[in-house]
């Protein structure tokens, strides 16, 4: 008689089987590794085509096996310091599925994987969503660390000994970053511009090793004196002493007014969306024309605001894959709005998001700003989901700033606007009136945007131009906005790649390109052509007629010298119509070389300004209205 048919031969068996199992330890020991491994093993094998299904995103088929064995090693840690075997299975599905998500997301909508400096600045993510969004993104950050703590058997030896191991190990990377970093680069490569490509040949759990001993090297002491006198030295050379100062009061002090436009793009040159209508207001396209279609260069697509706005307001280009409010700005500097208020300006700036959002409560008075108006400091009277509409913003501001206008001191008038960010809200003032391709629901849900955001700025800038006629108005947008996954959006029409790593060159510029206006008082729009947006601040100083001298000089356009923008881990110039894109390989061209070298310049003098000893701003004496180089440099030790 078959034994499943009989229940006295099957528990007769199970009961042999459990004093076997019980009986000895190892075997039993045995099967609970197993067991957690097995489960690793799955969990990674349906994770990877969850990746591929929902995401798009696939490692290289070199990547999968050292892949797999990084989460076999992390899994192998977890269970080891775990206190059973369902704890440590559901801890790691939490712990797993969290970091792989988030990898995903990103990937997807920025195209750039996660890296260290995403979990400091994570707190932004919060104040950026709300509703379930929010919800989901406590969920999947708080749920690991509670699980872990409930997982970890805190009462035996080998629990403490694991967490003993692992600080060792962290220790031994803090403290030793450099030697790993060169093992890992040499065992799995790197490319600086490229970095999902970093994380396809690598998986997640090396990739983060990797990047975090990366960031860890990058540490080193600021700028010393000698640096920064070589540095002022090639940028000096490279500008060919074309310096030309005058006194202060040979200026001509009148309102600026900067609004940057939060995600403001063109978006009729999506050609595959078939948009039913051009969601530009048609008197932006004509103030543009009168531009000819000048363009702004952002340092990042998608996101990363905060990039783009310490561009404008401090002349240095930004060309890491972090916030530099959060990581780079820590000293008080010369930029914009302080340079501004030696001619007597009011700066101001507005921004109805959370006042502390990408830290920008310190960034904001560490640049020179005199007031800063936040999201408690505005009627949230008409909001598109957690977004103050561009109407009210504007309304709101004017009535600020009505009485300063009207007094004799000059005003520097900077908005950054929060409507027009992902994933395109509209309310029921604002309904949609543009229809796209089906497939293309994003695009339309952008285009509507758009459609609102443009008209409601031409009402703002026919308003600032009617009472405030002599006044610099410069209009651009912060970024390009981020789409489907994976460049989608732009891919169908032929404008990006589906990855970094496929993109042509001309596919670099419009990745960065953004619209921008600069009206020069009564005089009406000036033709600027492309602008990287640390260039914008000395454009501006010189149709104001400041040319006191100021840090905002060192990057400043000069005759004939091409237009270098920065990116993560590459750079390309612009000489008239002349593209090149250098990307720090051997196929580079001696051009490239030369450029470089000013990126490199630049990097020092900016890490010096601002979070070094600022032997810059010493080196450079303000003597009578001109610039003098200091005579000796301060003891290198000194840096």
């Amino acid at each position: 008689m078959p034994m499943q048919k009989n229940p006295a031969i099957r528990e007769s068996v199970t009961a042999t089987a459990k004093r076997l199992i019980g009986s000895n330890p190892r075997l039993r020991r045995f099967l609970s590794w197993s067991a957690a491994l097995l489960f690793v093993l799955a969990w990674y094998h349906l994770s990877q085509l969850a990746l591929e299904a929902f995401f798009q995103v696939k490692l290289a088929d070199s990547a999968y096996v050292r892949d797999l064995v990084a989460h076999l090693v992390i899994g192998a840690f977890l269970f080891w310091i775990s206190r059973s075997l369902p704890r440590f299975m559901l801890t790691a599905t939490a712990l797993f599925t969290a970091l792989t998500a988030s990898n995903a997301l990103k990937l997807s909508v920025l195209g750039a994987p996660i890296m260290p400096d995403d979990f400091a600045a994570a707190r932004n993510m919060f104040l950026l969503l709300d509703g379930w969004l929010l919800v989901g993104a406590v969920f999947l950050v708080a749920t690991p660390i509670v699980l872990l703590g409930w997982m970890i058997a805190w009462k035996r030896p080998r629990a403490w000994v694991g967490l003993g191991v692992l600080g060792l190990a962290m220790t031994g990377v803090a403290l030793f970053p450099a030697a790993l970093l060169g093992t890992l680069d040499k065992q799995f490569g790197n490319s600086v511009w490229n970095q999902p490509a970093n994380y396809q040949a690598r998986g997640l759990p090396i990739h983060l090793l990797q990047e975090s001993a990366r960031n860890l090297a990058r540490r080193v002491r600021p700028p010393s004196a000698t640096e920064v006198v070589d540095a002022l030295a090639l940028v000096n050379n490279a500008r060919k002493g074309n310096f030309v100062h005058v006194s202060a009061s040979k200026a001509q002090p009148r309102n600026i007014h900067v609004i940057l436009l939060e995600s403001f793009w063109d978006p009729s040159v999506l050609t595959a969306s078939a948009l039913s209508a051009d969601p530009m207001d048609p008197d932006f396209r004509a103030l543009w024309a009168a531009t000819e279609h000048s363009h702004l260069l952002a340092p990042v697509f998608g996101g990363y605001t905060a990039n783009t706005e310490f561009e404008v307001l401090c002349g240095f280009p930004i060309n890491q894959d972090n916030v530099y409010f959060e990581f780079g700005l820590r000293r008080d500097a010369p930029c914009l709005p302080r340079h501004l208020g030696g001619l007597g300006y009011y700066s101001l700036v507005s921004h109805p998001n959370s006042a502390s959002f990408w830290n920008r409560i310190n960034a904001y008075q560490r640049v020179g700003f005199e007031t800063y108006l936040a999201d408690k400091d505005f009627a949230l009277d008409d909001m598109n989901r957690s977004f103050l509409s561009d109407e009210s913003l504007y309304r709101q501001i004017l009535d600020h700033l009505d009485p300063k206008l009207r007094a004799s001191k000059p005003v520097f008038n900077y908005v950054l606007t929060y409507f027009g960010h992902l994933p395109y809200p509209l309310n029921e003032r604002r309904p949609p009136v543009i229809t796209a391709a089906q497939g293309h629901e994003i695009v339309a849900a952008y285009a509507n945007t758009i459609y609102y955001k443009s008209r409601e700025l031409m009402d703002f800038v026919r308003t600032l131009r009617q009472t405030d006629p002599d006044a610099l108005i410069v209009l651009f947008g912060d970024h390009l906005p981020a789409l489907e996954p994976n460049f989608g959006g732009y891919t169908q029409s032929a404008l990006l790649a589906k990855q970094r790593g496929e993109f042509d060159d001309a596919m670099f510029r419009t990745l960065v390109e953004t619209p921008l206006i600069v009206i020069d008082g009564q005089k009406g729009p000036v033709a600027v052509g492309e602008v990287p947006a640390y260039q914008l601040p000395a454009l501006l100083l010189g149709l104001l007629g400041d040319q006191r001298p100021s840090i905002m000089d060192l990057t400043a356009q000069t005759e004939g010298q091409a237009r270098i923008r920065p990116l993560p881990g590459m750079h390309f110039t612009l000489a008239d119509s002349a593209l090149e894109v250098c990307r720090d390989m051997p196929t580079d061209t001696p051009a490239c070389a030369a450029s470089g070298e000013w990126v490199k310049a630049i990097e020092t003098l900016r890490t010096d300004i601002f979070s070094g000893e600022q032997h810059t701003l010493r080196d450079w004496h303000l003597l009578g209205g001109e610039f003098r180089e200091a005579a000796a440099a301060p003891d290198e030790q000194s840096g």
